[in-house]
């Protein structure tokens, strides 16, 4: 009997190591996430800038404060698998590894966009990074994404669909017919409920008659779980889990993140449904970048010259994407042609 519990601590053990990454690759690991975040970050605050400078028009969604949930679950899939957001959409763009310059150029409705100018802030894609937009009706990618889960599965090759959407949409018919259609079919898709809290102005607790919004595909037998989406540690964990339940053939899988925007629903909003005291509560003590920065100093995984440089070189990256949309010309009329199909 002691032998055998001797064998069994030393497999246990075995086992452990097996799955403890090196220091070295840790450290890699936490700087790419911190790194990934910092870009969204300062992307967004500049693309603030450039539109109270005018030099970006319409609607403009900031990502500002929920940078963890996509850069955590773009670490737990694969660049063959596929991304669908709603209008707060800069931030996904990135973390698919999409050019700033694009981004930015788009946002500034010039040529150089990855829509040529002519989608902004609200309509983006990338067939070759397999981001599919960028939606302005709200709840609209929720079949979207449902449907190229099903594309997935016809075509057998272990791809999943990462379908984003907000609390304001959990409340959408749209929402509930996709999920139906998810589970009688075992489709691959990872719907994530980005919960900020307010949808577009309007607190979950006063807009929807039940806040557990990870138990909303429980009536069709999809599992779900709510997470902490200002860790982005805790989204890597979670968007695992929710990836391999979904390549194992079990069908979708619901993500709640509850995370927190600091910027108003868009630019225009004033955000005054809202107290001062809140937001600064959320910079202070739950800030994902913040959090992250803290860890690896506490864990000596980095040092503050190291981030200080991984500051600089973002600043450098934002800058230019800026500068590029600046000089970028706009399209022309007959542009306004092109990729429209005629009956």
């Amino acid at each position: 009997m002691a032998k055998a519990g001797a064998a069994k601590a030393a497999a246990d053990k075995n086992h452990a190591n097996n799955n403890v990454k090196p220091a070295a690759a840790q450290k890699t690991d936490f700087l790419k996430l911190y790194r990934e975040m910092l870009l969204i970050r300062r992307f967004e605050e500049k693309a603030g800038q450039l539109y109270g400078m005018g030099l970006i028009g319409g609607f403009c969604h900031l990502y500002i404060g929920q940078e963890a949930v996509v850069v955590g679950m773009r670490e737990a899939i694969t660049s063959d698998d596929a991304v669908l957001t709603s209008y707060r959409d800069h931030g996904h763009m990135l973390a698919c590894g999409m050019n700033p310059r694009g981004i930015m150029a788009e946002l500034t409705g010039r040529s150089g966009g990855f829509s040529k100018g002519k989608g902004g802030s609200m309509h983006m894609f990338s067939v070759e990074k397999n981001f599919y937009g960028g939606h302005g009706i709200v709840g609209a990618q929720v079949p979207i994404g449902t449907g190229i889960a099903f594309a997935h599965k016809y075509r057998g090759n272990n791809r999943v669909s990462l379908t984003y959407f907000g609390d304001g949409s959990a409340n959408q018919g749209q929402v509930y017919e996709s999920f139906n259609m998810a589970e009688l079919w075992r489709l691959p898709v990872v719907y994530i409920i980005e919960n900020n809290e307010y949808a577009m102005g309007t607190s979950v607790k006063r807009s929807s008659a039940t806040t557990e919004l990870y138990r909303r595909g429980e009536a069709f037998g999809i599992p779900g779980k709510q997470v902490d989406g200002m860790d982005v540690l805790a989204v890597k964990a979670a968007g695992e889990e929710a990836v391999a339940h979904c390549r194992a053939g079990k069908g979708p899988f619901l993500l709640e993140m509850k995370t927190y925007r600091y910027r108003g629903h868009s630019m225009s909003d004033p955000a005054k449904y809202r107290s001062k005291e809140e937001v600064e509560m959320y910079k202070e003590q739950r800030d994902p970048i913040e959090r992250l920065k803290g860890k690896m100093l506490r864990e000596s995984i980095a040092d503050e010259g190291a981030l200080k440089a991984i500051e600089n070189d973002i600043k450098a990256i934002v800058n230019d994407a800026a500068e590029f949309a600046k000089q970028s010309p706009e399209p022309e009329a007959s542009e306004l042609w092109t990729n429209v199909t005629e009956e």
